[in-house]
């Protein structure tokens, strides 16, 4: 997870280079948008700072690497979130709070370890009320359990290690599938049958 931030560099510039990136409708503008702030941040951290301000390869490298690995913790606190949920579409007759509760988890720590985790232990809340500024997001997690409470829907909130642990059992679960995957078309491929008539 240290060096994940490279994987979203990647994916962010493939995204903004496809063709269904051109597709976004009345949106049309976020895209140049986009471009033009990561092409900022890339002047700025690439050139300015990495480039122009750091003396050798050796310090450059050294301090990419440190800067990305301490961030580790929020792209755990990330995949806690999001990974363990599932995501399947149930189609319009499920609310935008039930589809967002639904597929997102929230972290239970205590308030001194707010800064740790930047507010992404709020991830479920923030699903519900993007805008708001993440040092109140403690504070909207108790109006979003008081809904929760009285609409019952079902509002996850776990502890770190719990959370891991469902992250690491819905893994489990998709890695089954995948074996369950293979085993179907190595039997196809030796057998000939596909199984579809």
């Amino acid at each position: 997870m240290g060096i994940a931030r490279f994987n979203l560099y990647l994916l962010s510039w493939l995204h903004l280079m496809s063709p269904r990136a051109t597709q976004l409708g009345s949106a049309w503008w976020t895209r140049h948008v986009e471009l033009a702030m990561m092409t900022c941040y890339w002047t700025l951290f690439g050139y300015v700072l990495l480039w122009r301000t750091l003396p050798d390869w050796t310090t450059r490298v050294a301090f990419v690497l440190i800067s990305h690995t301490i961030t580790m913790l929020l792209h755990v606190q990330i995949t806690l979130s999001h990974w363990g949920m599932p995501t399947a579409d149930l189609g319009p007759g499920e609310s935008f709070p039930q589809r967002q509760l639904r597929t997102t988890m929230d972290v239970d720590c205590p308030a001194w370890l707010d800064f740790l985790h930047g507010g992404l232990q709020f991830q479920a809340v923030h699903h519900l009320f993007p805008r708001v500024p993440r040092h109140n997001l403690r504070r909207l997690q108790v109006l979003v359990r008081e809904f929760c409470a009285k609409t019952h829907i079902e509002y996850k909130c776990y502890g770190f290690v719990k959370g891991n642990q469902i992250v690491l059992s819905r893994l489990e679960e998709v890695a089954k599938m995948v074996e369950m995957l293979v085993l179907c078309q190595k039997d196809m491929a030796e057998t000939g049958e596909s199984g579809l008539h």
